[in-house]
């Protein structure tokens, strides 16, 4: 690692822990287990900083980790700690989760093109992974597959940086958003620099907290999605559900118009009413979703001839809710939602059941606005959340807090890159720029899936289905000026404006 990097070799490398991962994969791979075990997908890897290339050395190094992937199991302490916290789990999941292993050498490829061939390990060029498989055993490929992406550039291309102060830097960054009041989570395993960064961040964090504490300050540090360390350091694991979840529904009922809808009602089919209960808005453009959001959780009898237009494919069908009011619908064990009924109120609507929102698209501002607007229409008084978790710097979330309270909601924010892959170069002192990678479902059920989401610049998937799904749904085209997806937190060699130090 050079000279800059004294005992990194000694420093954990790679991924070891089935749990180093984002909660929401887990969650996910729980509900599919229940409703979609048999469905066969695809993803596909982008590289939206494409002048950020790896080279040849970095390409063996990602091989060697993807075949250590196959190694990694759940441990007895790992499956107690998703027991005791993570309630919603039930005992079918974690039974599969206890013998669960990835087999990379059947379900992953690696391949690499240099710009130009020499041989030499120096050899610049472009990352491919090919991935495919059940979605049940691939869904938790796309966390660690972009952490040893990250970790391998930093480790092989741009090596002039240090983990010097990095534990410091957090600890700043966490006490100026909670001296301001602001709740945040850490959700930065994707794009870290590496897992040594990564434990540096959660260790400033959690400091930052403890002083938080002492001195009654309101704002705190709710948790990470990563659970590996809400597990570590004894904060909770944050995250509900991904936009891998409505595109795969999607892709699988090939019914867009209908495909919020049909998502969220096998998901709380799965987990119940009021349980992870934080909407993902715009997989298909928020004022679509909104559509979905309104209507009304299927009665019990209406479940059993299944009234929604679309039904998942040979999935059970999720009994959710009850003519009358649904008191508690909480998963027990392998059983589906217990149901217990009163004979007054009449079915609650997915707004008012769900606890609030994330925003990840899109200009923050004008969701505010437009979430303001669909609850006061639809007549919800109760206090939600919303959940911001694009774009984000101290200075963004305490304008977004404040615009947030204003219009009478909750904020909190899940922070990611721009804690755990802000550095500068040692030999200049200018911005050591992260690489903006993703992993996305490209295909389930043979058919593609695709996202829209609120912003032009996180279009994904196959350009015609895009199109053709926009005009299906009256999509309404919008950009964001400040979502350019390829200076989003800074450009190499320079430091990021306000604007541009972004998560």
């Amino acid at each position: 690692m050079g000279s800059n990097h004294a005992g990194l070799t000694e420093l954990p490398e790679g991924i070891f822990s089935l749990l180093d991962t984002d909660l929401y994969k887990l969650t996910m791979q729980c509900a599919i287990l229940k409703y979609l075990p048999d469905v066969r997908v695809t993803y596909a890897f982008t590289n939206r900083t494409s002048d950020m290339r790896l080279n040849r050395e970095a390409y063996h190094w990602i091989e060697e980790q993807v075949k250590k992937l196959g190694n990694i199991a759940l441990s007895p302490e790992e499956l107690q700690y998703l027991k005791g916290t993570c309630t919603y789990f039930n005992d079918s999941y974690l039974r599969f989760l206890t013998t669960f292993r990835l087999q990379p050498s059947e379900q992953v490829k690696v391949l690499f093109k240099p710009l130009k061939d020499t041989g030499s390990a120096h050899d610049l060029g472009d990352i491919h992974f090919d991935i495919g498989g059940l979605w049940l055993h691939t869904i938790l490929y796309e966390i660690p597959l972009l952490a040893l992406t990250s970790e391998a550039y930093f480790r092989f291309c741009d090596k002039d940086w240090s983990h010097t102060g990095q534990e410091q830097r957090a600890y700043t960054k966490g006490i100026k958003l909670m001296e301001n009041g602001c709740m945040f989570s850490e959700f930065g395993t994707r794009r870290r620099r590496d897992y040594h960064t990564h434990d540096l961040v959660m260790q400033g964090l959690t400091r930052a907290a403890n002083t938080a504490s002492e001195r009654g300050w309101k704002g705190k540090l709710s948790g990470t999605s990563n659970v590996h360390f809400a597990m570590r350091y004894g904060v909770p694991p944050v995250g509900t559900v991904a936009h891998e979840w409505f595109m795969g529904i999607a892709s699988i009922t090939d019914d867009y118009e209908h495909a919020n809808e049909t998502a969220l009602r096998y998901w709380v089919g799965c987990f119940g009413e009021g349980v992870l209960g934080i909407a993902l808005t715009d997989t298909f453009g928020t004022p679509t979703f909104l559509k979905a959001f309104k209507k009304s959780l299927p009665t019990v009898a209406e479940a059993e001839v299944d009234t929604v237009d679309t039904q998942l494919p040979s999935a059970p069908l999720p009994a959710i809710s009850a003519t009358q009011t649904v008191v508690d619908t909480k998963p027990s064990g392998d059983q589906p939602p217990h149901l217990h009924v009163t004979n007054v109120d009449p079915p609650r609507s997915y707004a008012q059941t769900f606890t609030g929102v994330r925003q990840d698209s899109g200009n923050p501002l004008e969701f505010v606005k437009m979430m303001r607007d669909f609850y006061d229409s639809e007549g919800i008084t109760d206090k939600k959340t919303i959940v911001f978790s694009d774009s984000l710097n101290i200075e963004l979330c305490l304008e977004y807090m404040q615009a947030a309270e204003e219009a009478g909601f909750i904020p909190t924010f899940g922070i990611g890159t721009f804690l755990t892959n802000d550095f500068n170069h040692l030999s200049t002192g200018t911005k050591s720029a992260p690489l903006n990678i993703v992993i996305k479902i490209s295909s389930a059920s043979g058919r593609p899936a695709i996202k829209i989401s609120d912003n032009v610049g996180k279009n994904t998937g196959d350009s015609d289905t895009v199109n053709k799904v926009k005009e299906t749904l009256g999509y309404v085209e919008r950009k964001w000026a400040a979502g350019d997806e390829k200076t989003r937190w800074g450009v190499e060699g320079q430091e990021a404006t306000t604007a541009n130090v972004q998560e």
